[in-house]
């Protein structure tokens, strides 16, 4: 089984609040190497079988009319070999 990520976050010229916010937080907590955040969603797909290129282009049809909203937000698939909690599983922390 493979796991296909969909990164989708807001365009650039779109405002981000939730980013804004997270950035005014840093410095409060004593974080001050950040210079700007932007928020966006992940999303990670199971895929029995190999990932052909159909594949990928069946997940961008996806990606571009169910994850994200294609008029403020730009998105972005890849491959990985794990999910975020397989290695945070492996690192310990899950």
């Amino acid at each position: 089984m493979a796991t296909v990520v969909v990164d989708v976050m807001p365009k650039p010229e779109i405002l981000d609040p939730q980013g804004k916010a997270v950035l005014g937080a840093l410095p409060r907590l004593g974080f001050d190497l950040v210079t700007d955040v932007r928020q966006g969603k992940r999303f990670e797909l199971q895929v029995d079988g190999e990932i052909t290129d159909a594949v990928l282009a069946e997940i961008e049809q996806v990606a571009g009319t169910l994850l994200s909203n294609p008029v403020i937000e730009d998105f972005e698939v890849h491959v990985e070999k794990h999910s975020v909690a397989e290695v945070a599983h492996e690192a310990g922390r899950a």
